[in-house]
């Protein structure tokens, strides 16, 4: 057995590096770690091979995953871009999940904040020979406070057994088999690719040409791995939503994941899904159409100022009776509700979506949610029939619940001393509602009024504390909304988040085209906030 000993290193503090993005797989960073935890008290590290795990999937083996030796996993290290550039020289954040397999609350990374800010040295196991994580199986080691052991397993059959026990896995094949139903997934060569072909493929039955960019790497193939029309622009294209008609016939289903597998979009063939309608109609449709909550929901939660829910899964909860939830941004909020018994399903910013099998949003568990909605609402027609598509069961849902016209405007890289005056501006108004109708109907007359103001605040039912300046909200009389936030995730500078929705329960209008309906709101939203006076931008990075 290969012994190593102890260094101690000498280092220095850091002062302006708090808890924020989480990051890309990095082997260089993953051997530190593992030397790391040597030199302090681990006695055992689990690697997923080749240094390549999901965030959701790290969520289930921490959850699920039992050792030879009847240990478990008492937190994780996530090395990971998330949906950012990543590379050497772009996005790599260090996140830690907790025993339940959630994000570490505030109060851990506020404390390894506080330290990081005192700390001179650090214990290291600078001579322990280097794991080789591509080959699976256990490496052991002697150390001076006894054996320290490295356990490579594979990366994907932890999560596949999971997802095998949530989905009907026979009923999604059927439904890819038929020669109806064409499919197509692009993991944007992040770290979805490691579980694409595992489970599209070999489980599934789908065809090897159905996925793209299913290849991790470490740079993201130089992308930019964030799930939307904006950089995802193959699958847009193929799905015939790009500028120019595809030469092949776009597929029936579309999806796609980011950086670290736990962020989703969904395309219907020449069809967008909006995040706030998947998250509903996931929902709507869970109980019949997913094995594992055949039971009925807890309850569902959203993001209170999100771009996957909007309020389309408000009315959805009140309409099913559901409980109903609506937090702050963070998984530990939902993570908390879950912990609690409280919720089965729920939403957050920026395509996230995800239910109590984990303590993450996960991207492949939406795809497989909506294969398995597709599954069931063909089950009697795929030998006869006419197919149900995706753009059909949108369309169902609207003339049930009503159409939410939603959009994201992005202002990325904003000088933050400019981003700060400008939501200071928007809590200014807020204090005279007379005052801010008088301006909008200036602006457009055929916007209602604001019936309520606020900057809100969360005070969660399951531990009580208190969440402050969560976005600035202007809430309409007709069920509309403005949300404007601050995000820190990019490296650079911040970005100005303003989600904009148009509420319309007349089923005679919801078709009509996004732009049109939401036009007003947005003329609104941007000469209300003086966005181009604070900013200097004449149009936002990115419209989702």
């Amino acid at each position: 057995m290969v012994t190593f000993k102890i260094s101690r290193v000498q280092t220095t503090p850091f002062y302006d590096q708090k808890p924020g993005t989480s990051g890309l797989r990095k082997k260089e960073a993953a051997l530190i770690i593992i030397k790391m935890g040597a030199a302090n008290g681990v006695r055992r590290v689990w690697v997923g091979q080749n240094g390549l795990l999901s965030t959701p999937a790290v969520s289930a083996i921490i959850r699920e995953r039992v050792g030879a030796d009847g240990s478990k996993a008492s937190g994780a290290f996530i090395l990971t871009a998330s949906h950012n550039p990543g590379g050497p020289h772009e996005d790599f954040g260090i996140k830690y999940n907790m025993e339940n397999g959630g994000p570490a609350p505030e109060a851990i990374t506020d404390k390894i904040y506080e330290n990081t800010k005192t700390i001179k040295e650090y214990f290291i196991a600078e001579d322990l020979p280097d794991v080789d994580i591509s080959t699976l199986g256990v490496t052991s080691f002697g150390g001076p406070e006894g054996q320290f052991g490295v356990d490579v397993f594979d990366s994907a059959n932890d999560y596949v057994r999971l997802m095998k026990s949530i989905f009907d896995f026979q009923s999604i094949q059927k439904l890819l088999s038929s020669p109806k139903f064409t499919f197509c997934f692009d993991a944007l060569h992040g770290v979805a690719g490691a579980y694409a072909k595992r489970i599209f493929v070999e489980e599934l039955g789908a065809h090897e040409s159905s996925l793209l960019n299913c290849t991790p790497k470490e740079d993201f193939g130089g992308g930019h791995p964030d799930p939307n029309l904006t950089y995802a622009k193959e699958l847009v294209a193929r799905m015939g939503l790009g500028k120019t008609e595809p030469q092949d016939e776009p597929p029936e289903f579309g999806a796609a994941a980011d950086g670290d597998a736990d962020r989703n979009m969904i395309l219907g063939k020449r069809f967008f899904v909006t995040p706030s309608d998947s998250v509903a109609i996931i929902a709507a449709n869970a109980v019949q159409a997913i094995p594992y909550f055949s039971a009925g929901l807890k309850g569902v939660a959203r993001d209170a100022r999100s771009m996957p829910t909007s309020t389309v899964l408000d009315v959805v909860a009140k309409h099913l009776n559901l409980n109903f939830f609506e937090v702050p941004t963070g998984w530990k909020f939902f993570g908390n509700l879950m912990d609690a018994g409280l919720c089965s399903i729920c939403g957050k910013e920026s395509f996230g979506t995800g239910s109590d099998h984990i303590r993450e949003k996960d991207g492949i568990w939406a795809v497989l949610a909506w294969l398995s909605i597709l599954a069931f609402r063909n089950k009697d027609n795929l030998n006869g029939g006419k197919l149900v598509t995706v753009a059909d069961i949108v369309h169902q849902h609207w003339a049930t619940y009503g159409r939410h016209y939603y959009t994201r405007y992005d202002y990325e890289n904003v000088d933050s001393g400019a981003s700060k005056e400008l939501m200071a501006h928007l809590v200014k108004l807020q204090s005279s509602l007379p005052d801010v109708n008088k301006i909008i109907k200036g602006i457009r007359s055929d916007v209602t009024d604001v019936a309520q103001a606020d900057e809100f605040e969360y005070k969660d039912p399951v531990d009580g504390s208190i969440s402050k300046h969560q976005g600035i909200r202007y809430l309409f009389k007709d069920g509309s909304r403005l949300v404007f936030r601050l995000s820190g995730t990019g490296s650079e500078g911040a970005t100005i988040r303003l989600y904009i929705e148009q509420y319309e329960k007349d089923s005679s209008k919801t078709g009509r085209d996004s732009q049109e309906a939401l036009a007003p709101l947005v003329d609104v939203a941007l000469e209300l906030s003086k966005m181009q006076e604070f900013t200097g931008r004449s149009t936002p990075t990115v419209i989702t």
